[in-house]
């Protein structure tokens, strides 16, 4: 998807059509001497986006794959979800004692950043994954650091809907050991690393926890199992013992988006979804709760929607 001016010039194009596309917003400039389409842009979430300017930027730089990535820009690195954020500028690391600065785009942090927490991911330097993590946590909003933190303890703990306890307490070891004295926002780092479950498939699950959570739910169970009349296996994302019922979030891009569908067409994904809930519903006799990105939005839109199917919050 991105172009530079001379793959864009060898097409044939002049340098005032150019001019021409760029002020039409057809096309658009991402950073020096990098462009994308407006089409292209267009159908790209925050993390894709983030990702093209990451890419961008290194093109520019004059000793390329020299700078090192942090923040949300480490984050698109390491496929971690940038939840409801498109962020505008790149984030790179200064090394010295120099203050934080932007120029360009490019937001430049003067961080302590221990050397053996800077690696190489898709060709390109960034914070390790727990670090990437860590720096998200403090400076992030909670529920997009939850739903990052999720994610990555999903890359590292979680095989098959099941989380390795030990391999998750060794996440939140590497976590607490990157904790110092007077950094901001820690208590915040603290708590999303002791909350975090890496058996969220999607931030909207992730931050549905948060907001259940919120509203008094200390512990629902995660992923519930259950075999059906056939023998298949199901994973429901929440179980509400005390309403008997399951919960589950439906974010569109279970059933628009091609690479996330478990079917070849949208009809054909909303037929298997509900080939599923009658064969659950068989075996259990429970019943179900849906909802969507509209109402995780809020604590009190999630306990309305959820009131709605008979589920309330314990006590």
């Amino acid at each position: 998807m991105l172009r530079s001016r001379s793959d864009i010039l060898d097409t044939g194009v002049t340098e005032r059509q150019l001019a021409d596309a760029l002020r039409s917003g057809a096309l658009k400039r991402l950073h020096r001497g990098s462009y994308v389409t407006k089409t292209d842009w267009d159908d790209l979430w925050g993390e894709g986006r983030q990702l093209l300017r990451v890419i961008a930027v290194d093109r520019a730089a004059q000793a390329p794959q020299s700078r090192v990535y942090v923040g949300v820009s480490a984050a698109v690195l390491w496929e971690l979800p940038l939840y409801r954020h498109s962020p505008d500028s790149v984030h790179t690391l200064i090394r010295g004692t120099r203050h934080t600065r932007t120029v360009s785009g490019v937001v430049r942090h003067d961080l302590d950043v221990r050397e053996d927490d800077i690696v190489v991911r898709h060709g390109l330097l960034c914070t390790s994954l727990t670090r990437t993590v860590f720096d998200l946590a403090r400076r992030g909003s909670c529920d997009l650091a939850l739903a990052a933190a999720d994610a990555a303890l999903g890359q590292v703990a979680v095989d098959r809907h099941r989380q390795d306890p030990d391999a998750a307490a060794t996440w939140r070891e590497d976590l607490a050991r990157l904790e110092k004295p007077g950094l901001r926002g820690i208590r915040q780092a603290r708590w999303v690393a002791g909350f975090a479950d890496g058996r969220a498939q999607l931030p909207g699950e992730s931050v549905s926890r948060l907001q259940l959570f919120r509203l008094g739910y200390r512990a629902p169970e995660l992923q519930v199992p259950v075999i059906g009349a056939g023998g298949d296996e199901y994973f429901l994302d929440f179980g509400f013992r005390g309403a008997r019922k399951f919960g589950e979030f439906d974010g569109e891009g279970k059933y628009l988006e091609s690479d996330l569908r478990r079917a070849e067409t949208p009809s054909d994904a909303v037929l298997l979804e509900k080939q599923r809930e009658d064969d659950i519903r068989g075996v259990t006799g429970w019943g179900f709760a849906r909802w969507g990105s509209a109402h995780i939005r809020t604590p009190d839109a999630l306990g309305a929607r959820l009131h709605a199917f008979g589920i309330h919050p314990p006590g």
